[in-house]
This record gives structure tokens, sequence and C-alpha cells, in this order.
């Protein structure tokens, strides 16, 4: 989007005196107008949130620029604790010596922060779990290809129930099954666990059509993904 002359003058990173592209200078640009909604003096939430944050829920998403949490919850600043990923993907408990970033932002939301509820968010199209399921492409890179493998169950779910499915329908039911195993992962977890079994945490499983603009989460009783929100009526 083109910024006007006149916004061009309001914008601190023009005024900062640096050269910059457009890119930039349209974030600084969104920045502004997101201090003007939170900082203004009627409704400046930032004041209370400088105290500290105590989340509404912890939700699991994916790195995906389609799928923000908080822009498709239409949630305000300090309501979601934010865990992103390729493939909005848990790993199983493992206390070791080694680098745990989900991990260690798992303990913190739920030891620390005690939310009270998790959201494991899938979405449709989603590249890491295509990659998943691609045999024939080459793997070159040097993490994807082992992140993924944390859900490789999902895979060989979808091999297992869906070999002839067309790959459209292959792709969906992995992207679903991902977030079941994460959820199973989840309760690997010892103070997850705990804190369910006393009913002080509830976990959930969400699928995301971006296609269709529908939310549906998973019914355990069902075995089955429902709609919670059906796709808007056609125009």
């Amino acid at each position: 989007m083109p910024i006007s002359h006149s916004q061009s003058e309001d914008n601190p990173v023009i005024r900062s005196g640096q050269q910059h592209g457009p890119t930039v200078v349209r974030l600084a640009a969104g920045f502004q107008r997101f201090q003007k909604r939170w900082y203004c003096k009627e409704n400046n939430l930032y004041i209370e949130l400088a105290e500290g944050q105590n989340p509404l829920v912890l939700v699991i998403a994916c790195s995906d620029s389609r799928v923000d949490p908080v822009l498709l919850t239409d949630s305000s600043p300090g309501d979601l604790f934010v865990i992103r990923n390729v493939a909005n993907i848990v790993p199983p408990y493992a206390p070791d010596r080694n680098y745990h970033g989900v991990s260690a932002a798992l303990e913190y939301a739920v030891r620390c922060l005690k939310v009270p509820d998790i959201i494991v968010m899938g979405h449709a199209e989603c590249g890491g779990v295509q990659s998943l399921l691609d045999k024939t492409q080459p793997q070159h890179d040097e993490f994807l290809s082992i992140w993924m493998q944390v859900i490789h169950r999902a895979r060989d779910l979808v091999n297992q129930r869906l070999p002839n499915a067309a790959p459209d329908e292959r792709r969906r039911a992995c992207e679903m099954w991902g977030i079941r195993v994460s959820m199973e992962n989840l309760l690997t977890f010892p103070w997850i666990r705990q804190a369910t079994e006393k009913g002080q945490l509830r976990l959930h499983g969400w699928y995301f059509d971006l296609r269709k603009g529908e939310l549906s989460q998973w019914n355990e009783a069902n075995d089955e993904f429902i709609p919670i929100v059906t796709p808007c009526a056609p125009l």
C-alpha cells in the first residue's frame, strides 16, 4: 500500500532520516496505528499490561503468515500467549540438557502463568505437512525434515487409512492428525497431565480451513473435527 506525502511526514522511519525500503516504511506506519489505538489517553491498555500478563489461553499455531491466531480470533494485546512454529507441532516431553523452545514456552504458560486452556491450532494448505507427505521432494534442508518427524505418526496413519486418496484429501487428513498427535504429546508433560486430571487445564484442537473460512474443533466423543464456526454465506 503506497504511503502518501502527508503520511510520510508523520512516519517515524522517514523522520529518522534513514533510507528504508517500502516494507519497513509500511510496517512502521502499522506500528504507529497500533500505538494510536492502544497507547491513547482514552484507552491505554499497556498501562495495565506493563505490570504483568494474565492471558486467557495458550495457542500453539503454525508460523504460516496466513494464520496469525491474534488476527483470526480478533483478540487484543494480552489475551493470547502464543507459540508458533512450522506445522504447530508439540514435541514430546524430553527433560534433557538440549534446547527446547516449545517446551520452555509451555512450561512458562502452564506453570507460571497458569493458563486454563491450551489450543493446538492447525490449518489447511500447510506447507510443513505437505513436505512430510511429499516423498518425491529431495530433502536438502538442515532442520525442516527432522522437525516434521515429530508428527511422522500422522503421515503413517494417513498412509494406512487413505493410501489411494487424492493428494488434497491426504494432506487435509494429515493436518488434522498432526493436531491430534501434538495434543497427545502435550499429555506427556507431567505438569500438563496433572493439571488436566485436576480440571485446572483444558486441551483443544482447532483446524482452520483458510479456503472456506471455517473453524472446526476436535470432538473426542465423535472422533472427528466438527465445525464450530461455519463459512460465510456466499455473496
